[in-house]
């Protein structure tokens, strides 16, 4: 790349939170959905719909306008949608559950990446919100953060789980355990995708989640099948197990607590257990432009929500597998053609067993 290019390249990086807000705000301003409404409109008319100056209005569609996304009619002074036209709008609504997650929970936080960098901390938390600790302790306490993070989860869990428990077993009978299962979604969706006689799934978590877990389960009628344990997996992970589950979790830490992590599943599980391993992963080749896991996650977990941790790549997590006393009998990076292209993670699966 020569110089002329990387500056160029620089440029990109500069108008990139600019580009993101003025995007975001014309969908918060109802200005999108305005259009959608009613093909045609002029800036005054979008303005008084959005409670804004036609001036802001106009400033604002310059960029959708340029991306092709809202079309201006120069002679009549009107707005019509143009490639955002055509897409569902189910499909939007997932693509804005992204947006609204960046910028409830790591815009401003962000900020203060280098800082968090630093200290290991996520400092944006605490000088935003005077939390300490982590995005997932400082959800419980904030509703704009737990509001925006749930929204997302539940649909990731919701477009993910069905491709998971497609390429697992979980033999008749299991006994399944499901770490950090939070309040319980996982251990719900073990049990329909994957219901036997004899099989039990308990969920794994802080000890504050298991109200909430338990009440989840009496209303899907599972209270029989599906139970609860709180604890801290950096002490001890209950133990006698067929099946563990480790889904959107290990990705939070560095390589030393995930291996801790990795060796208390290994002393869960009964020999010839499996665990499954559900996580984001970098391409092998860190240059592939087609994942953008590496775009979004080492700012997003340093920055806003962890103060370390972020993906590894697959070979990776089959290294640290293998020198935790697994064997590893399957490693899939899910299909990107079965991914939307609006979504950031590629998900990957491992799965390895206590052989000893």
């Amino acid at each position: 790349m020569t110089p002329h290019a990387t500056l160029a390249r620089l440029r990109e990086y500069m108008v990139g939170p600019s580009r993101f807000m003025s995007l975001l705000a014309s969908f918060e301003l109802g200005i999108v959905d305005a259009l959608r409404e009613r093909p045609g409109q002029s800036a005054a008319e979008l303005g008084a719909a959005a409670g804004t100056k036609p001036d802001a209005v106009e400033q604002l569609l310059f960029l959708l306008v340029k991306e092709g996304f809202v079309a201006h009619d120069e002679a009549a002074g009107t707005y019509t949608l143009d490639a955002l036209a055509d897409v569902p709008v189910a499909d939007l609504e997932r693509a804005l559950a992204y947006m609204d997650l960046i910028k409830v929970t790591a815009l401003r936080q962000l900020f203060y990446l280098t800082e968090s960098a630093r200290t290991g901390t996520v400092v944006g938390l605490r000088e935003l919100y005077g939390a300490e600790g982590t995005l997932y302790d400082a959800v419980a306490d904030h509703p704009d953060l737990n509001e925006s993070w749930l929204r997302l989860m539940n649909g990731v869990t919701a477009n993910i789980d069905p491709w998971f428990f497609d390429n697992i077993d979980v033999p008749a009978g299991s006994r399944v355990l499901d770490v950090a299962g939070n309040t319980g979604l996982g251990a719900i969706h073990t049990y329909r995708h994957k219901a036997s006689k004899g099989l039990t799934v308990t969920t794994f978590d802080l000890p504050d989640k298991e109200g909430e877990a338990l009440a989840n389960f009496r209303a899907e009628g599972l209270q029989e099948q599906l139970s609860f344990i709180g604890g801290n997996v950096f002490d001890e992970i209950p133990r006698g197990y067929d099946v563990v589950l480790v889904k959107h979790f290990l990705d939070m830490f560095d390589k030393d607590d995930v291996v801790r992590i990795l060796q208390g599943v290994h002393k869960s599980l009964e020999v010839g257990g499996t665990v499954n391993i559900l996580v984001p992963v970098y391409p092998e080749d860190i240059k592939d432009t087609g994942n953008y896991n590496v775009d979004f996650f080492p700012a997003f977990f340093i920055g806003a929500a962890m103060g370390q941790g972020g993906p590894q790549k697959l070979s990776v997590y089959e290294r640290w597998l293998r020198e935790c006393g697994f064997e590893v009998t399957r490693a899939l990076t899910r299909d990107s053609a079965d991914i939307p292209p609006d979504v950031i993670p590629v998900q990957a699966l491992l799965t390895a067993v206590k052989t000893a």
